[in-house]
Order: C-alpha cells, then structure tokens, then sequence
C-alpha cells in the first residue's frame, strides 16, 4: 500500500516538473540573456571582428562582479534544467 502511495506521488511531481519547467527555462533564459548583455567588456564592437587590444587586463568589481558569476550560476541552472528536461521526457 506504501509502495502504491510513493509511486503516484513520485508521478504527480514527474508530471508537475514537465509542466513547470519549460517556464522555468524561459526565465532563466531571460536572465541569462540580461545578464551577460549588462556586463561591459573592454573589447567593444570591435573584438568581435578580430580589432581587440588583448593585451589590456582588468579586474572585476562590483556590479560587474556580481553579474559576471551570476551568468555561471544561471547558465549552470540552465544547463541543468535542459538536461532534467530531456531525463523525464525519456
């Protein structure tokens, strides 16, 4: 009788997290986008076409800080989700 219970309640969550969270990877996906878009690089335009000074380093402070290990968290959270995701669809 316990087993029966365990196994319908291990279904129910299965079925709630199929359904939460392809939301929860649109949310993340919006922060993720935020906030590597608000983190300034040296570089500029131009280090996308191969024009950026490398030899020039600096230290993160502050916000930049902050939003810099925000975007791994978040990209670890994603990357997670992705993965859970493909794990109950199977």
């Amino acid at each position: 009788m316990l087993h029966l219970v365990l196994l319908s309640a291990i279904l129910l969550l299965m079925e709630f997290l199929v359904t939460v969270l392809p939301w929860v990877q649109i949310i993340l996906s919006i922060i993720l986008t935020a906030t590597i878009l608000l983190q300034q690089t040296g570089a500029g335009v131009g280090g996308a076409f191969g024009g950026g000074d490398d030899s020039i380093r600096y230290t993160r402070r502050g916000m930049e800080k902050v939003l810099f290990y925000l975007s791994i968290i978040v990209a670890i959270l994603f990357a997670l989700s992705a993965f859970a995701m493909i794990i109950l669809r199977a």
